[in-house]
């Protein structure tokens, strides 16, 4: 059975793929970056159907990641554009086009992006704000924070082992995750 959102779990990147996790859509983002905004070049672009292209676009009109203008200026009709939210999705674009760059293009780079500024090709780096240091899978420790409503609704490495509702959950997790890493789990 397909969930119809992730709003049960309490995790930020559960909720962000809630709005942005669905085919289409950061392909949807990444065209309104590159300046296609109008209903009809977003689905001559992605090659989408209109009956996807109109429901992500109410989606993220909705949520606040875009807002419609009239484009009187081009006489295209309406335009759609990033909000301050939207825009704020640029980082995850260039940082997953960098990835399939790595990963996915055996034969080099369809586009190479270019920082303006000083003319270099661009390579994303994930900096802490506070110390500027990369960020490291290994140097990371997830923690509850404030927004935390049910404790059932934590990863499964936060929950509290003593809660006996979730006791079973975690003790599955473990056993998984050692029969995976070659080892027993002993309590």
């Amino acid at each position: 059975m397909r969930k119809e959102n992730f709003k049960h779990l309490e995790c930020p990147l559960a909720r962000s793929l809630d709005i942005i996790g669905e085919w289409w859509s950061l392909l949807i983002v990444r065209d309104l970056f590159y300046g296609v905004n109008t209903f009809d070049l977003l689905c001559e672009d992605l090659g989408i159907a209109r009956n996807i292209l109109t429901d992500r676009l109410k989606k993220f009109e909705d949520r606040g990641i875009i807002e419609k203008w009239t484009d009187k200026i081009k006489s295209r009709g309406r335009a759609y554009h990033l909000t301050r939210k939207g825009k704020d999705l640029f980082p995850i674009i260039m940082t997953l086009a960098a990835w399939g760059k790595t990963w996915e293009s055996p034969n080099g780079p369809p586009i190479i992006f270019k920082h303006l500024p000083d003319g270099h090709t661009v390579q994303p780096l994930v900096i802490c704000k506070h110390c500027g240091k990369p960020i490291i899978a290994k140097d990371i420790q997830p923690k509850k924070g404030p927004g935390v409503k049910r404790r059932s609704a934590l990863p499964l490495p936060l929950r509290d082992p003593s809660d006996k509702k979730n006791r079973g959950t975690n003790r599955i997790h473990r056993r998984k995750i050692s029969k995976h890493q070659g080892g027993r789990y002993e309590e």
